[in-house]
């Protein structure tokens, strides 16, 4: 068992992971087909990422597609407050504030997807 220190949402998990020992033949294989996107994706979703001016960044923790969003420029915000509703893995979720302040930018459309990493919302 190897032991690691894994970081989600800010949040440090202690995981254990054993090594499984199989055959040469199960190390290669490969997946047959690519798992399906609901809608596919145009080059519209895609965005560079945009240096912001400083803030707490929000950023997507997995991808999914965003359902609503829930507050706009310049709305206060408290910590754990719902920012964002988002679907993935068949189900919706909540992204929430993770500090207090003001939204200073918002890059999130609803019916749009979002990438792993993707900067959302800019709290200051």
């Amino acid at each position: 068992m190897k032991k690691y220190l894994i970081t989600v949402n800010e949040k440090q998990y202690e995981v254990e992971v054993a090594e499984i020992k199989s055959s040469a033949s199960k190390v290669n294989q490969t997946l047959k087909t690519a798992p399906k996107l609901k809608a596919p994706v145009s080059p519209s979703h895609i965005k560079e990422s945009k240096p912001s001016a400083g803030g707490k960044k929000v950023t997507a923790p997995m991808p999914g597609s965003i359902m609503k969003v829930l507050v706009n420029v310049g709305d206060q915000v408290t910590k754990g407050q719902a920012l964002l509703v988002f679907e993935a893995m068949k189900m919706e979720n909540d992204l929430t504030a993770p500090a207090d302040g003001v939204i200073a930018e918002i890059n999130a459309v609803a019916g749009n997807t979002m990438a792993v990493g993707e900067t959302l919302i800019v709290i200051e």
